[in-house]
């Protein structure tokens, strides 16, 4: 097991080198520049579109099956998630308190990426075996792009298939669970996989009926639960946001124990933990935002721009503020590579009694969220690669995705997140290179949704 581990920690080391960290992050910058920023000042009319105060004239005779708000559940419940509580301490023990700079940067530019990638997911939607209308980066290959190209999509939907695995989450709750009860794992394991089976047989139109109910539940709840306690620790805020900034460009991690990282290290780092938490450019959002029903791809290219902000700029800046006021640099040392225990021990110091109930109770939430919202975009990869074929039909997927949760709560917390990391990267680089393709197709649109709709 143990070269294992090392030959998963080389894995990522060389797929989450330079050539990807300029590949997301340059080919955002220059997203930017195509959609001169637009995207960016249409805040407020995303806001409206989520709301239901904006109507489309032909939203009522288009395809889809969900509401813009359900689209924007459906994929915050796989972005808000133990990323948010866990991830987080996984980046700042990792990379220091100047990680958590880079995630910002990152968030910002995966805003206007997520406006591209899941525009053209609208776009260019197709049918999979079922005759349901799906959407997501391998159709948007298959569709819009030449023949020669047709392997990105194949190689998507593959490491799809282990990206969009739930084991971080299965593997977080039983760590917490197993850390303050001394549940055995394989129960929460067990556990999380009948729930989520359940939930599974009732299809996309449950899927989202559930989201809709828990992402705003468990968002209220644990906001609320961060501003009490950065209330508590407020006059330790400014100097951790001092060290955030001065720690980004001197590449010094003294939170995370480690010293001499250098900013490309910790810059990586932060865009890693940043694709984790909030998925910009991997191509996994653009699978649960096709299934709109809208006559205006570039309307939900609007909505999907919320999820990196409300994810890192809000929640992730609430957890690190957190963690860094309530723990010492000493207690963050000793806690690394624990994730969710080290945020739980943040929650004990700050609010002792009540604090480790309270995040219990957001890390249930945000794991069967997560849960349900990861097999909604493992499922469309299964379909896709399989197409019902070889015995993979809808019954047979939901075996494999429920033992998946057994095996992520059961499995060294290391290797759940390298395994992660490598479908991640993997998944990035075709769905970046259509992006980047098709990027003028997506400015065409949006140049005439300016001219018919757009209200700032």
């Amino acid at each position: 097991m143990q070269f294992v581990s090392k030959a998963l920690s080389l894995m990522v080391d060389y797929i989450w080198g330079l050539p990807l960290v300029v590949l997301l992050m340059g080919g955002g910058v220059y997203l930017l520049f195509v959609s001169r920023f637009l995207p960016l000042i249409g805040f407020k009319h995303a806001i409206l579109l989520v709301l239901g105060k904006y109507e489309h004239k032909k939203d009522q005779q288009a395809e889809g099956q969900i509401s813009h708000f359900q689209g924007l559940t459906n994929a915050l419940a796989a972005t808000v998630g133990l990323g948010n509580i866990a991830g987080v301490a996984v980046a700042i023990s990792q990379g220091g308190a100047g990680a958590i700079f880079w995630m910002w940067v990152a968030a910002l530019v995966g805003m206007n990426t997520k406006f591209f990638e899941c525009s053209l997911a609208v776009m260019y939607r197709g049918k999979n075996y079922l005759g349901e209308v799906q959407g997501g980066p391998m159709y948007v290959i298959e569709q819009a792009m030449p023949k020669k190209f047709r392997p990105l999509a194949i190689l998507f939907v593959v490491c799809g298939l282990i990206g969009t695995m739930a084991l971080f989450q299965t593997n977080q709750l039983s760590a917490y669970a197993f850390d303050r009860y001394q549940f055995p794992k394989l129960y929460t394991g067990l556990i999380s996989a009948t729930f989520v089976g359940v939930i599974l047989m009732g299809g996309i139109k449950r899927i989202s009926s559930v989201t809709a109910k828990l992402v705003p539940l468990m968002c209220l709840l644990y906001v609320v639960c961060c501003l009490i306690i950065i209330a508590i620790q407020f006059e330790h805020v400014p100097s951790i946001f001092m060290s955030i900034f001065t720690e980004a460009f001197s590449g010094r991690a003294a939170f995370g124990g480690a010293a001499g990282l250098g900013v490309m290290q910790v810059l990586k780092i932060g865009v890693k933990r940043a694709g984790f938490s909030n998925e910009a450019g991997i191509g996994t959002a653009p699978m649960a935002h096709s299934n709109v029903k809208t006559s205006e791809p570039v309307s939900e290219g609007f909505v999907a721009m919320l999820g990196p902000f409300m994810d890192t700029i809000v929640v992730c800046t609430m957890t690190a503020l957190v963690i860094l006021t309530s723990l010492s640099p000493e207690q963050i040392y000793d806690l690394r590579g624990q994730g969710v225990v080290m945020t739980a021990k943040a929650f004990e110091v700050s609010l002792p009694g009540v604090g480790s109930y309270l995040l219990g109770l957001a890390i249930l939430l945000f794991s069967f969220s997560t849960m349900i919202g990861m097999a909604n975009y493992n499922e469309k990869c299964w379909n896709y690669l399989f197409r019902g074929r070889w015995f993979c039909d809808r019954k047979t997927f939901i075996v494999f995705f429920c033992a998946t949760l057994v095996f992520g709560a059961v499995t060294a917390p290391g290797d759940v997140v390298n395994i992660l990391d490598i479908g991640y990267g993997l998944m990035a680089v075709p769905n970046m290179i259509a992006t980047i393709y098709l990027a003028y197709k997506v400015k065409g649109e949006l140049v005439k949704y300016m001219d018919d709709y757009f209200k700032t």
